[in-house]
């Protein structure tokens, strides 16, 4: 039986789509910004968007998607977070890569390996944070 904090994964699963659209504004508007206002190149300028991206997506995610869990504390989530997300980034990357080097279709199509690469991605991270990052403690 459910308890009465848990939330259907149904739910979660649509709120971490949400929350990950999000988290893309807020990862291109601010790369965007800060190219276009700074001096600062593209690769500090995309790893500050990144953390500010990440941070927000994580603190969203702590309020909407996995209330329960958030109580856990906060630096250890964080960084836990940081690394299921990394982990899932790479394994969307390895996808792709895969697809356009080995699957001709792809290699012709390749935003369609994209599509492959982050759908995989996105239903892992959603196991790995609903799993390790957002678990809710059983008593």
């Amino acid at each position: 039986m459910r308890s009465p904090h848990e939330t259907r994964p149904e739910r979660q699963f649509a709120m971490f789509c949400l929350v990950g659209g999000i988290g893309f504004v807020v990862d291109a508007g601010l790369l965007w910004l800060l190219l276009n206002v700074t001096d600062l190149g593209p690769l500090i300028a995309r790893l500050l968007s990144y953390l500010a991206a990440v941070t927000t997506t994580w603190l969203l995610h702590r309020r909407l998607t996995f209330p329960v869990a958030g109580c856990e504390r906060k630096a250890r989530q964080w960084v836990l977070f940081v690394v299921v997300n990394g982990a899932g980034a790479a394994l969307n990357y390895g996808v792709y890569a895969l697809l356009v080097l080995f699957v001709g279709v792809f290699a012709e199509h390749p935003v369609a390996a994209v599509a492959v690469g982050s759908a995989v991605a996105l239903l892992v991270n959603f196991w790995a944070n609903r799993t390790w990052v957002f678990r809710v403690a059983t008593p």
